[in-house]
């Protein structure tokens, strides 16, 4: 276990993939705060680690010790249907505890190529 200590606050968090992304969870979210976490990693490995990593961000933030706790954007960079399923059943939750979960309708034109995207700013 990592020694105890202050939580760190920044804007922007990315999330590991694949099996990496196991080692998210509550305790990840109490210590590390951002503004805006970065879901990514769309492969068949992550859909068995993806939920409880979900899970893990609501119940942390619940524990966060602020008067105003801030406003928490979680940005997914891919479709699953484990992320569908996950924010449908927590959505009332979602709104309690301030996490919005943002969904990419914008596309990209560049060079012949075009991919989904969305604007984050600070």
């Amino acid at each position: 276990a990592a020694p105890q200590g202050p939580p760190v606050y920044v804007d922007l968090a990315y999330l590991p993939g694949s099996w990496s992304a196991r080692t998210v969870d509550e305790e990840f979210f109490r210590r590390v705060r951002a503004l805006c976490y970065v879901v990514s990693g769309d492969d068949h490995l992550k859909d068995g680690v993806l939920r409880p990593l979900l899970d893990a961000l609501p119940a942390a933030k619940h524990h966060w010790a602020s008067r105003v706790s801030p406003q928490v954007t979680l940005i997914p960079t891919f479709e699953s249907l484990v992320m569908h399923e996950w924010y449908q059943e927590t959505h009332e939750r979602q709104q309690e505890l301030g996490i919005t979960v943002l969904g990419s309708n914008s596309t990209v034109a560049m060079q012949d190529e075009t991919f989904p995207a969305c604007k984050v700013e600070f």
